[in-house]
């Protein structure tokens, strides 16, 4: 799904019209979408009614062709307008069986209505607008919130293209914007949509085709995307059934000190769970008798360390398994001594004494060109995470020091220590600070947070559509680190093994809240136990 501005919108349907897609058409395929997603919603309800607020705008040209095809379907419908004249949509709404709420009395009407619908269709202001409300819509919307307020039983909410009186660039939302349950926009997500507090309001999130043509180069421009389950799915590799652990990839996890013993394990375990065949845990050495027990299905290297930290000698040890990795993830719970940048340091210039290993019998899993340049520098492709990033960012040249497009997951804090820029000025605008700094460093960005943004050096980006305090836990980052690792052992690009790797973390977050009936109670480990429920759901 794009993720657009406003302005680029109205460039996309301007161009789409003096291609001979006429707004008019537009409008009905908008219109006969929505339709269909309400139809299959309430495909088992007896006599289903709706009720459109419609306005003098686009969306409320969707809300009358959307209940138009619902007359025509059997439904009940009625319309309250909102300074909308009677053209030829409402003409043709009631010639197909639809009524206007009109007259005397027109409001209780209204109410009347909203208390025995099964859908509310809230097409009154489009994307259009700006803020402050003017006072006659504002005060139509809020008196619709009274009457819902009212209600034991609300009717389902949906927003047509966006819920009335939220800001579709920035996010800001009216005080008497209506609480949508499903908000089904057209064509693309406009950004707003994505932000906070709009989010709050938009519910559910579809989008309706509107019969673009697949050669509309303002539509194709657009290099900012939406995560969706379908794409996702899409990128998962095949596992067939002569498969063995050699098939999906080995992921080598450089993890772990005294103080943060857990790290290495949901990093370790995660990856498992998303699919590689093989995972080495490299950790400090007094922490393996801790954690051999909890974690039976991993191998291990043993590294020297000062204290339980990963010590600066301990590089050559890990080098000598990096012939057999096919993605390595260095950071989760290192600590930031001065002995362990020194590792990092090392580990990046190439100071390792390397052996090589024996020739692999069987399935030797295929690496992309990606892989093979890094494979050339001595290193697998990289994830660096956490601690690693805050140690990164005090080697001299860093970015040029890593594999190409390796992936970078930092936290707001952590893009400020790799940025120099403050915490605010990040969050400002984070889709174009992590685009900066992903074509500046040439790596992957993925800037963590309510809708983590995924950055690629090449322009592209994509948006995680969930905000979610279940996955504002210490160890959830780590789990995320060990998704995008195991994906990408796997053989995905670095680009989407960090889209599919934050998209199922994302949504494990969300199930495991569901699961324990509350966002508070959510820890790393529940996200990860829940990994499996999206799995499956992606199959």
């Amino acid at each position: 799904m794009k993720l657009v501005t406003v302005s680029q919108m109205q460039a996309i349907e301007k161009e789409a019209d003096a291609g001979g897609l006429t707004y008019d058409q537009m409008m009905e395929n908008a219109g006969q979408g929505l339709a269909d997603i309400v139809l299959d919603l309430f495909m088992d309800e007896v006599e289903p009614e709706v009720v459109g607020l419609v306005g003098p705008g686009n969306n409320g040209g969707d809300a009358l062709v959307a209940m138009t095809s619902l007359v025509e379907q059997g439904w009940k419908a009625k319309a309250y307008l909102v300074k909308r004249k009677k053209d030829d949509l409402v003409k043709q709404f009631t010639e197909a069986g639809g009524e206007v709420i009109s007259g005397e009395n027109a409001f209780e009407k209204l109410a009347k209505s909203i208390g025995v619908a099964d859908v509310l269709l809230d097409g009154v202001l489009g994307t259009g607008i700006k803020l402050p409300l003017k006072k006659d819509v504002a005060e139509a919307l809020a008196q619709v919130n009274d009457i819902l307020d009212g209600l034991d039983v609300r009717p389902f909410v949906v927003a047509v293209d966006c819920p009335s009186g939220v800001d579709c660039d920035t996010g800001e939302v009216a005080e008497e914007t209506i609480h949508a349950d499903l908000t089904v926009t057209m064509a693309a997500v406009k950004q707003g949509l994505l932000k906070l507090p709009a989010f709050e309001f938009v519910g559910e999130l579809e989008v309706v085709d509107i019969g673009l043509p697949d050669d509309l180069d303002s539509f194709n421009a657009i290099e900012t995307e939406v995560a969706e389950e379908e794409f996702v799915a899409a990128l998962l590799p095949e596992r067939p059934l002569d498969s063995h652990k050699g098939t999906f990839g080995t992921a080598l996890i450089a993890a772990g000190s005294v103080n943060y013993t857990g790290a290495a394990v949901l990093a370790g375990e995660a990856a498992y769970r998303v699919g590689a065949g093989l995972v080495t845990l490299a950790v400090p050495a007094p922490l393996h008798g801790v954690l051999a027990g909890q974690f039976p299905e991993a191998t291990w290297v043993l590294l020297p360390h000062e204290g339980g930290r990963v010590s600066e000698d301990a590089s050559d040890v890990l080098a000598k398994n990096f012939e057999r990795a096919d993605a390595l993830l260095i950071g989760p719970g290192f600590g930031t001594e001065t002995t362990t940048k020194v590792f990092i340091e090392d580990l990046l210039a190439g100071k390792s004494a390397q052996k090589k290993a024996a020739p692999r019998i069987g399935f030797v899993h295929e690496k992309s060109a990606e892989q093979k340049e890094a494979a050339e520098n001595n290193l697998p492709p990289m994830i660096v995470d956490a601690d690693g990033l805050k140690l990164l960012a005090q080697i001299k040249d860093w970015h040029v020091k890593l594999p190409a497009l390796s992936i970078l997951t930092p936290h707001p804090g952590e893009m400020s220590v790799l940025t120099g820029l403050s915490i605010e000025e990040i969050q400002e605008d984070r889709q174009t600070i992590a685009s900066k700094f992903a074509k500046e460093w040439g790596h992957v960005v993925v800037l963590k947070g309510a809708f983590t943004v995924i950055a690629s050096p090449d322009g592209h980006v994509t948006v995680i559509p969930v905000a979610s305090p279940a996955l504002a836990r210490a160890g959830t980052g780590d789990v995320l680190a060990g998704l995008i690792t195991g994906l990408r052992a796997q053989g995905l690009d670095s680009f989407d093994a960090a889209v599919a790797g934050a998209w199922i973390h994302a949504q494990a977050g969300l199930y495991a809240a569901d699961d324990l009936g509350t966002t508070a109670s959510v820890l790393a480990g529940d996200v990860l136990d829940s990994v499996s429920d999206v799995m499956s759901d992606l199959e």
